[in-house]
C-alpha cells in the first residue's frame, strides 16, 4: 500500500507563517527520504491558522527541495480560476519536474464569502460550471483547443500531470467518474459517506485521455506516537482546533496540547469531539497501521494520504517517521505506478 502526505502549512503555537513554510519544506524532505509516495499542499485564504494560500507556488518550491516524492496540490480551488491559466501553470511545473507533479483540484470555492468575492472581482463563483471547467482543464493539459480559439496551453511536453479531483461528497465522485480523472476523498473533512462515493466513482468511471482505469485514494488525520497515551495527548490539540474551526474559525495559531487539556469543554463540545474522531486515526504505530489498513479496505483503495497536525513540530515529524517504520516504507518500495 502507498502512503502519502497532505500538508496545510499549519501555524503552530509561537510560530510565524515563515516558520510554517520552513516546516512544510522540512516535512517534504523528510517524507521524501522516508518513502512516502506523494506530498500535497492545500489552498486556504484569510486564515490565521494556516499559511498556505498559493499551493502552486509552494509546490514549485517543494519540488526543487525534494528528489523522488511526487509533489502536488490538494487542491487548487478551480471555480476561482481560468482552466487555461491553471493548465499553463502545471505545464510549466511538469516541464521543470517531469513525472513528479500532481494537479489536485477542488469543486468547493471555499467557505469565506468575502474571500470568494475578492478572488472573483466582486462576484460569487458558480460551482454549476465546475464540470465544464474541469473538462476544459483536461483538454488544455493534453494539448487540445476545447473552445476552437486557435490556442494551446504552453509549454508542450512529453508528459502531462494527472488531474486528481478532490471531494467530500458523492457529487464530486460523479464528476470525476464522468470525466475520467482520478478521485481523492477527504475523509478528514467528512467522515461519512465516503465509501459510497468511492464505490460510485469506481462503478461509473469512464476512460479518458488521461487514464483508462479508475484511480482513487483517501485522506485522513493521523497522530502517531510511541504509546496510545502520548498520541492521545498530542491529538488533543487537533481535537480543539477542529472544534474551534467548526464554531467559526481559529482566531490565531493552532492550540498546543497543554492548552487543549486546560480547556473547559461543555457536554455538547465533548460529544462533538468524539464525533470528529471518526475523521482521525490516533494511537501507537501498531494501532495506527491497523486502522489505516482498515480504512483502505473500506474504500477499496491502495493509497492513504495522511494529514498530521500537532505541536511541537518535532512531534509531527516523529509521527510520520513512526508510520513509515511500521509500514516498512522504502524509497524503492514506494515507487509504483505513474499515478
Amino acid at each position: 500500500m502507498k502512503l502519502s502526505v497532505l500538508d496545510q502549512s499549519p501555524i503552530l503555537p509561537g510560530a510565524t507563517p515563515e516558520e510554517a513554510f520552513h516546516q512544510t519544506t522540512e516535512l517534504a524532505k523528510q517524507t521524501d527520504e522516508l518513502g512516502f509516495h506523494r506530498f500535497w499542499v492545500a489552498e486556504h485564504h484569510s486564515t490565521k491558522g494556516l499559511a498556505g494560500s498559493s499551493p502552486e507556488i509552494l509546490a514549485t518550491h517543494l519540488a526543487s527541495q525534494t528528489k523522488r516524492i511526487r509533489i502536488g496540490t490538494g487542491g487548487i480551488l478551480l471555480p476561482h480560476y481560468s482552466p487555461y491559466k491553471i493548465a499553463e501553470i502545471f505545464r510549466v511545473l511538469e516541464t521543470l519536474y517531469p513525472g513528479r507533479i500532481d494537479l489536485g483540484v477542488g469543486r468547493s470555492p471555499g467557505g469565506i464569502p468575502n474571500v470568494n468575492l475578492a478572488l472573483n472581482r466582486g462576484e460569487l463563483p458558480s460551482i454549476e460550471n465546475y464540470p465544464s471547467q474541469l473538462s476544459e482543464l483536461l483538454s488544455y493539459l493534453y494539448g487540445e483547443d476545447p473552445n476552437g480559439m486557435g490556442i494551446h496551453a504552453s509549454p508542450k511536453g512529453e508528459s502531462t500531470p494527472p488531474i486528481w479531483m478532490l471531494g467530500s461528497s458523492g457529487t464530486s465522485a460523479r464528476v470525476a467518474s464522468e470525466l475520467g480523472v482520478s478521485y481523492s476523498f477527504a475523509h478528514f473533512i467528512n467522515g461519512y459517506g465516503g465509501v459510497r462515493a468511492m464505490h460510485r466513482y469506481f462503478d461509473h468511471f469512464q476512460p479518458s485521455v488521461q487514464q483508462t482505469e479508475p484511480q482513487g485514494n483517501v485522506s485522513i488525520f493521523a497522530v502517531c506516537a510511541e504509546t496510545d497515551e502520548h498520541a492521545e495527548f498530542l491529538a488533543s490539540s487537533l481535537d480543539l482546533a477542529i472544534l474551534k474551526i467548526e464554531q467559526g474559525g481559529l482566531q490565531r495559531s493552532f492550540p498546543s496540547p497543554a492548552e487543549a487539556l486546560g480547556y473547559t469543554y461543555t457536554l455538547d463540545e465533548e460529544q462533538q469531539i468524539q464525533e470528529n474522531r471518526n475523521r482521525m486515526v490516533v494511537g501507537s504505530p501498531e494501532k495506527v497501521k491497523e486502522e489505516i489498513e482498515r480504512l483502505a479496505d473500506f474504500y477499496n483503495v491502495d493509497e492513504v494520504i495522511i494529514n498530521t497536525i500537532t505541536s511541537p513540530f518535532e512531534e509531527r515529524l516523529k509521527s510520520y517517521q513512526l508510520i513509515a517504520e511500521v509500514f516498512q516504507l522504502t524509497k524503492e518500495g514506494s515507487e509504483h505506478a505513474f499515478f
